[in-house]
């Protein structure tokens, strides 16, 4: 009989257990379906994406607890394999983007980001990736997210634009209001933040020439948090309904 996962990642994703690494012909299977996964969760599954996109920096070493992963992945998919992005717009056209960080999920203290664009509902760019460097706080994970991601929602408004589409500044939501208020101010008021780079300010001169407009959204509306961290039960269930626009 085959098992079903109800999420496709356990809590403790990130964590890297000490296994035997896997033989060449296993080491082969988790490359190739590594990489069919991922092609899934950037085009129809964005809610494997958070789990497909640690198993991707896995693939040169792979060991039998990343295995054990992956099979949870595909054990996610056989439960679920009717569900899919349902696209649709909004008349006119406008460019949201929902960008969140998870702080210091890896083992190497670095956080992930999150980010899912759309045109009204349903996604037609996601994105869940690791950090490039270690942050000290949420706010500044939060705030590192946003420099690294939001161009994209620019780059989105900026294309529909060369198509004759002319849009709506894009729509950022964020749910860290110490972050809003950071890039609202240009800078650090607190002791605790005046450590961070100046350059993840950029977003301040973005939303003062008008190419994005910052809203802060409720967690549980942040559809990006599904592809920070590996959420569970309910919580998953809500937001991967919310992510993929699927009507129950």
């Amino acid at each position: 009989m085959t098992t079903i996962a109800a999420t496709p990642a356990s809590d403790n994703l990130f964590v890297l257990h000490d296994s035997p690494l896997l033989d060449v012909e296993d080491a082969k299977f988790f490359h190739t379906f590594t990489a069919k996964l991922l092609y899934l969760a950037k085009r129809v599954r964005p809610d494997i994406l958070l789990a497909v996109s640690f198993l991707t920096t896995r693939v040169m070493s792979p060991t039998s607890d990343d295995l054990s992963k992956l099979r949870r992945v595909l054990s996610y998919l056989n439960g679920c394999p009717e569900l899919g992005i349902v696209l649709q717009a909004d008349s006119p056209t406008r460019v949201q983007a929902y960008v969140d960080a998870s702080y210091g999920t890896h083992v190497d203290a670095k956080s992930h980001s999150g980010l899912c664009i759309t045109l009204g509902a349903g996604p037609v760019s996601v994105k869940s990736t690791k950090q490039r460097i270690v942050t000290k706080s949420s706010t500044e994970a939060e705030l590192v997210g946003l420099s690294d991601l939001a161009s994209e929602a620019i780059a989105s408004k900026n294309f529909l634009d060369a198509q004759g589409e002319k849009s709506e500044p894009a729509t950022v939501y964020q749910d860290n209001q110490s972050t809003l208020a950071m890039i609202d101010n240009g800078q650090s008021r607190s002791d605790r933040t005046r450590h961070i780079n100046i350059r993840y300010f950029w977003m301040k001169e973005r939303v003062d020439t008008g190419d994005v407009v910052l809203e802060y959204i409720p967690t549980e509306l942040m559809l990006a948090d599904i592809l920070t961290k590996p959420l569970q039960g309910d919580k998953f269930l809500r937001l991967r309904q919310l992510l993929l626009n699927w009507k129950v």
